[in-house]
């Protein structure tokens, strides 16, 4: 057993988890209602290691039968091959609850959360997402959708807007046809937003760890505007430099632990099997 190489491969592993999620987050830079998520690493004091092994049927029947059914004469198992002390490994991504800037567009269907909160939406299916992104239109059944065509969810259900030829959103978010309320948004909070999962580029969905969705008391509805994407771009760039930079070192570590291993061969002789 090898412990420098499985600590360098943790660590080349952690640092390709988080390019991913950084290079998940530049390229939602122009998403609405986009919030940029942190990955989270976990150091382990300790680690326990287990090594697969096969063990050989000294049973010469019991082989023969084996051989008839076309299975090898041998049997698999684990051993412990001890600990390693200090591993570096991906724990989580959690995402950040700062407002992104707002881009006014003078279009009544655009609005803006402004507090904490997510507009409750669904799909066709009828499962419920949430979402900050306030992009809305109108489908051809008359129904108010987002741009990746899920439905707004209103108190009362989805909400039809029809053919009318006006369409405008108060503060509270109440939705006004041709000046008739036909719904009013949902907006939802939860107790621990930062562990909503991401199911699309602004779409999130419920989890365990963030709790049930309740009525957002303190979110303000802004008509006419939406909020661009929380991430930002310096900082996203340097975390990518980082990540980069460490990824080279593991894999150095580890070319490193290779080489001296292979010295150690040439100077005491491989191991017998």
């Amino acid at each position: 057993m090898f412990r420098g190489i499985y600590a360098g491969t943790s660590a080349m592993l952690v640092q390709e988890k988080m390019l991913d999620v950084v290079g998940n987050n530049l390229a939602n830079v122009d998403t609405s209602g986009f919030r940029g998520r942190v990955a989270v690493n976990k150091s382990f004091p300790e680690v326990l290691m287990d090594r697969v092994e096969r063990y050989t049927i000294v049973d010469e029947a019991l082989n023969e039968e084996l051989k008839e059914r076309k299975f090898f004469p041998y049997i698999r198992g684990r051993s412990s091959i001890g600990s390693i002390s200090l591993t570096n490994v991906m724990s989580e991504t959690t995402m950040t609850l700062e407002r992104g800037p707002i881009q006014w567009t003078d279009n009544p269907l655009d609005v803006v959360v402004d507090g904490d909160g997510f507009l409750a939406v669904e799909d066709g299916n009828g499962n419920a997402f949430y979402t900050r992104s306030g992009n809305f239109q109108r489908n051809d059944a008359g129904m108010l959708v987002t741009h990746e065509d899920v439905y707004i969810m209103g108190d009362g259900g989805r909400i039809q807007i029809g053919e009318a030829t006006q369409v405008s959103i108060g503060e509270a978010g109440q939705v006004y046809a041709d000046n008739e309320l036909v719904g009013t948004l949902r907006v939802v909070n939860f107790d621990t937003p930062t562990y909503l999962h991401q199911v699309s580029n602004s779409l999130l969905a419920e989890t365990p760890q963030s709790g049930p969705p309740q009525p957002a008391l303190n979110a303000r509805i802004i008509s006419g505007g939406l909020e661009r994407s929380n991430v930002q771009v310096v900082t996203e760039m340097v975390r990518m430099i980082e990540a980069n930079r460490a990824f080279e070192v593991a894999g150095r570590t580890v070319t490193i632990q290779d080489e001296l291993t292979g010295r150690m061969f040439q100077s005491l002789g491989r191991p017998t099997q």
